[in-house]
C-alpha cells in the first residue's frame, strides 16, 4: 500500500502570527509605530499586508500617503481622529469596532484623540509595497467637520 504523500497546504496553508513575532522593521511615519504581521515574506501573503499601529497619547503622525495603496484601519482601542486633504483640511473621528478607509494618495494623519490612553489599530493594505511617503504641507487651522454618508445610510440630524 502506498504512503500517503503529505498534503501541500500544511506548509502552504492558514499561517498564525502570534502578537510576540510581529516585525517592526517597516517603513514609519513620525508619531506612530508600525508592526508587519501579514506579509509576503513572513507568510507568502501575494496581495496584502497586515499589522499593528499604536499611537501614543497626545500623539499624532506627521502628514503622509502610501502611493497607490488602499488601506483599511480598524481600531481595537482608543479614539482616532483622522485628518485628510491637500491642507488636512477635514476631520472626522472613530472609536472601538469602526473601520476607515483611506483611498490611494490621499494625504493623512491620524490622530490620538484622547490624552491619557494610547490608540491600536490594525492595518490592511491592498498591497505589499511598504510605501510611506511623509509630506510636508502647510495645515489647515480649523478643519471642517465630515460625516461620510452613503446610499444606503442617512445622515446624521444635527
Amino acid at each position: 500500500m502506498d504512503q500517503p504523500s503529505e498534503s501541500k497546504w500544511r506548509n502552504h496553508g492558514v499561517r498564525i502570527v502570534h502578537s510576540d513575532e510581529l516585525d517592526l522593521n517597516t517603513p514609519q511615519t513620525p508619531g506612530m509605530s508600525r508592526a508587519a504581521a501579514i506579509t509576503h515574506a513572513r507568510v507568502g501573503a501575494e496581495k496584502l499586508w497586515a499589522g499593528t499601529v499604536v499611537i501614543h497619547p497626545k500623539a499624532k503622525t506627521g502628514a503622509h500617503h502610501h502611493g497607490p495603496v488602499e488601506s483599511v484601519i480598524y481600531v481595537v482601542s482608543g479614539r482616532a481622529r483622522m485628518r485628510w486633504g491637500d491642507r488636512l483640511e477635514f476631520v472626522a473621528e472613530a472609536g472601538p469596532g469602526d473601520f476607515i478607509h483611506v483611498p490611494p494618495y490621499v494625504p493623512h494623519q491620524e490622530i490620538n484623540a484622547d490624552d491619557n490612553e494610547p490608540l491600536s489599530c490594525v492595518l490592511v493594505r491592498s498591497g505589499q509595497e511598504p510605501v510611506v511617503v511623509n509630506l510636508d504641507i502647510p495645515v489647515a487651522e480649523q478643519p471642517e467637520e465630515v460625516y461620510w454618508v452613503d446610499n444606503i445610510h442617512p445622515a446624521p440630524k444635527p
